[in-house]
């Protein structure tokens, strides 16, 4: 059989360095990619502090889903994660180091498209050990009001997204896609942040988005008819594809690739984390699974049971409520 997920696991070739500034400190932030060991999945380290703290990428740090995801261990953080997930599980990658020197991932432009410009130019190393990839086998959903977030068992990566805002400028979007590295890199990448003008001033009053531009976001005019930019979207459904590469790089944080559909309906960052939750909360509705070869097919198998898997994120998974608790402690 084909295998709908490459087998192998997979880390870059070589480092690649970028700079740019954090969208909601306006700081100058430097950040390099580096190869890492099979097996050890992404980790940012915090090159500006003492003691070179390292934070796993993982579900069990999110210590905050305001305005976008960030992860931390109790003292430091790393906020503004999402894109630059997205690009490495879109592009195809396991297992990376993150160096950067500030406690924001750097906003580039508004999208994942400069990340995956930067690991295309580093290229990918194929390594000897097997994925292991999280299967959905029964449905699950997460629901706050009107708003919902679901995954459905499917024999690949899957996401459907939906929004609707009422504005002449979005209105009702709707876009599925196929995850694969092809598609990611064509159709979701490029995608760019968004927000209404007077959310934006008002976020600059309160010291937030301090490094929010017409270059990293697409401003929606008063007149919600029209943008700000210039040069206009990059896609006529740009809003959509940008949930939909959220969507991508929050559950990125589960630490593996997924077999299964997320369909999400005027979903955000907190919704994300309570499908995580739910998901890991549930471990009867899901197993892990790797790909064994034989001949010139790859062939699917249970690696571990449920119930093993689960107890893996128990004695570290915090409730949302614990999570956002510690982040005022969390240090810059």
């Amino acid at each position: 059989m084909a295998s709908p997920i490459e087998p192998h696991q997979y880390t870059l070739k070589r480092a690649v360095s970028c700079c740019g500034v954090g969208l909601h400190t306006g700081r100058t932030v430097n950040l390099t990619i580096k190869p890492a060991p099979a097996n050890s999945g992404i980790q940012f380290l915090r090159s500006d502090l003492a003691g070179r703290p390292i934070i796993p990428a993982r579900v069990e740090k999110i210590i905050d889903t305001t305005l976008a995801t960030t992860i931390g261990d109790g003292n430091h953080k790393v906020a503004t994660t999402e894109h630059l997930m997205a690009a490495l599980r879109g592009f195809g990658i396991d297992n990376a180091l993150v160096d950067l020197d500030s406690h924001e991932v750097p906003i580039m432009d508004g999208s994942a498209g400069p990340f995956i410009h930067l690991l295309k130019s580093s290229g990918r190393q194929r390594q000897q050990a097997l994925r292991k990839i999280l299967r959905i086998t029964r449905p699950l959903s997460h629901t706050v009001g009107d708003k919902s977030i679901r995954i459905e068992p499917y024999d690949g990566f899957k996401v459907t997204g939906r929004i609707h805002f009422d504005d002449a400028c979005i209105n009702e979007q709707r876009y599925s896609v196929e995850v694969t590295n092809e598609r990611f890199c064509k159709e979701i990448a490029t995608a760019r942040t968004f927000g209404f003008v007077e959310q934006v001033e008002y976020l600059w009053q309160n010291g937030l988005a301090l490094g929010g531009t017409l270059n990293n976001v697409i401003a929606i005019h008063w007149d919600r008819r029209s943008i700000l930019n210039e040069d206009g979207l990059r896609f006529d459904d740009e809003f959509i594809r940008h949930k939909v590469l959220d969507v991508i790089g929050d559950m990125a944080l589960l630490g593996s690739p997924l077999l299964g559909h997320v369909i999400a309906d005027r979903s955000g960052h907190s919704l994300h984390l309570g499908l995580m939750q739910t998901i890991v909360n549930n471990p009867d509705c899901w197993e892990y699974v790797t790909y064994t070869q034989k001949g010139d097919a790859f062939f699917r198998q249970v690696s571990n049971s449920t119930q093993a898997a689960g107890h893996r994120f128990s004695p570290f998974f915090k409730s949302v409520g614990e999570a956002m608790a510690t982040c005022p402690n969390c240090a810059v």
